[in-house]
């Protein structure tokens, strides 16, 4: 692993506002055709008023990760956000059998590891958690995917709608090529165009969906891959998502 493509220190808690962190664990390759892409992971805990836990995208195990996670409180929720990022979510509430789990409507079909799902993030359904965290489900045909908001933080939280690869720490020049022409090059972050073009068949939905994570209007904008947005949140969901709205 070339350290200069992760975002270290790993694996360790850091303050993104009041309340919130994101730990940035180790790399994955992804298949892009013939090409395995690189990508750094990252996962992001929110401490709720009641002193408990609710984990975003929860990243590879790790006992010294698992040991930093408890040291901020107890784990209550754990989130899969999107048809892709829940690999490590039956390693999480094996460690945690205790908390409930949250998961986009399709993982209780296509998952190819199936963990046990509390409960499906559909419209309508009622959480927990919602007294301090707001939540939108953005549906597509391949990939649907649950955006979060913390109100408190003025803080946005989601995964692969915003990509935003640094081109410092990619050492391929062709990943970086590629990354210009599909988009989720920093600072001109998107959803990258395979992804984008999946949305397409529901774009009226998508579009609505999308306007309300905006209407939000975030100061930050926390991401899985790629360089968070510490500022101008906003400003950066309208840019990023001027392919739908």
């Amino acid at each position: 692993m070339d350290p200069k493509e992760t975002y270290s220190p790993l694996n360790c808690p850091k303050p993104v506002a009041e309340g919130i962190w994101i730990f940035d664990g180790p790399m994955i390759r992804m298949d892009l055709g013939p090409f395995k892409i690189p990508f750094p992971t990252r996962m992001t805990v929110v401490r709720l008023g009641d002193g408990t836990l609710w984990i975003h995208s929860p990243i590879a195990p790790d006992e010294d990760l698992f040991s930093a996670v408890d040291a901020l409180g107890s784990v209550r929720h754990v989130i899969a956000p999107n048809s892709i990022h829940y690999w490590y979510m039956a390693d999480w509430l094996e460690r945690y059998p205790g908390a409930r789990s949250y998961a986009v409507p399709d993982l209780a079909t296509t998952a190819k590891r199936p963990f046990r799902i509390d409960h499906p993030l559909m419209d309508g359904a009622r959480f927990a958690w919602e007294s301090e965290i707001d939540w939108i489900l953005v549906p597509g045909t391949k990939v649907s995917e649950a955006v979060f908001h913390v109100p408190s933080a003025r803080t946005v939280i989601l995964v692969d709608l915003i990509e935003n690869f640094e081109a410092t720490k990619l050492s391929s020049p062709l990943m970086r090529f590629m990354l210009k022409l599909v988009g989720g090059l920093d600072p001109n972050g998107m959803a990258p165009l395979d992804l984008r073009m999946t949305f397409r068949p529901k774009r009226k939905q998508v579009r609505e969906r999308l306007q309300g994570v905006v209407d939000w209007q975030p100061e930050k904008v926390i991401m899985a891959h790629g360089r968070i947005y510490d500022r101008d949140g906003a400003q950066e969901l309208r840019r990023a998502f001027r392919w739908a709205i």
